[in-house]
């Protein structure tokens, strides 16, 4: 199987399918398709178009089968791969598990506009300011503790599964803006950064410098 995927500091839907297959020990192949310039004529779009419908990444690979969706790729690999037990064996648990990573596939719009997924940045000024300001991405993050507080143990249904794979991007987020948790919130947090697979990903993502145009503003945010 081969993934492609967009820039590792940026692409929050990329790293959802990688830190699964990752974890999962579920072996693939990876390509990156820097982001640079996204307009529609630009270099990104053309080489997504040869992927997906949509011109977007991630798009999963898997012989004459292309899936372009996370989410669809997620269910794929759990139906492919039953024995890594990627959503809870239990029925209740699993259905709890959906409607979570559900709610992070179309929802936290507010959270997700206000603070993109940027792995160099550290500016945990940023986060409190900007949450005084935006009352629904505050709405949205105390959602998010809520649902981080109820897991189960350090990953939230058990075992590392699509729902903690779903929700690793929004860790990064907490991290890079400094956006404040519960205790019993932050350890799920904490559990994700611990993961080795994490680590590759943040490094490489660090190791990147190409970054996007519009980046600029949020690096030098701190500093205004």
């Amino acid at each position: 199987m081969r993934l492609y995927i967009g820039n590792k500091n940026y692409s929050s839907w990329s790293l959802r399918p990688w830190l699964l297959l990752r974890q999962a020990g579920i072996a693939f192949e990876e390509t990156r398709l820097s982001f640079g310039d996204i307009s529609e004529d630009g270099p990104f779009k053309r080489e997504a178009r040869k992927l997906s419908p949509t011109a977007r990444v991630p798009v999963l690979e898997d012989g004459a089968l292309r899936i372009w969706d996370s989410l669809a790729i997620a269910e794929y690999l759990a139906e492919k791969f039953p024995e890594k037990q990627l959503w809870p064996a239990d029925a209740g648990q699993r259905a709890q598990a959906r409607c979570v990573v559900a709610e992070m596939h179309a929802g936290f719009g507010a959270l997700r506009t206000a603070f993109p997924m940027n792995i160099e940045l550290n500016a945990p000024e940023i986060g409190p300011r900007v949450l005084k300001e935006k009352p629904a991405a505050a709405a949205d993050l105390a959602r998010i503790d809520q649902i981080f507080s109820q897991g189960k143990g350090p990953w939230l249904f058990g075992g590392f599964g699509i729902a903690d794979a779903y929700y690793a991007p929004i860790a990064s987020r907490i991290r890079s803006y400094g956006l404040p948790l519960s205790a019993a919130a932050e350890k799920f947090v904490d559990s994700v950064f611990a993961l080795p697979s994490m680590q590759e990903w943040v490094n490489a993502a660090l190791a990147e410098h190409d970054w996007v145009p519009d980046d600029e503003p949020y690096r030098s945010a701190p500093t205004k």
